[in-house]
């Protein structure tokens, strides 16, 4: 088995498998690393997970996002997006 299609075995807690929703991201950075901050921006608006990353890791990421979205799109058809509305989100 090469490096490509080896199967990593990974430990989770069963609340984790559960997921969270989120509707909104917030992404920051400095020169190391992203911040990824999934919100849910329903009343109050909570920080559901917080993802840290290197940039590599980002990059790697972003492409995987892109080419498994491109394969959705050609199963399922084009997603449209409509415009988002201005919300103003702060944290307490």
């Amino acid at each position: 088995m090469d490096e490509k299609t080896k199967q990593i075995q990974i430990k989770a807690k069963d609340e984790d498998l559960k997921g969270v929703y989120s509707n909104l991201m917030i992404l920051s950075h400095t020169k190391e690393e992203f911040c990824l901050d999934f919100i849910n921006t329903f009343n109050p608006p909570t920080l559901t997970s917080r993802v840290l990353m290197s940039p590599a890791h980002l990059k790697r990421m972003a492409n995987v996002l892109e080419q498994t979205l491109k394969k959705y799109e050609e199963r399922f058809g084009a997603i449209t997006l409509t415009e988002e509305p201005k919300r103003e989100i702060g944290f307490k």
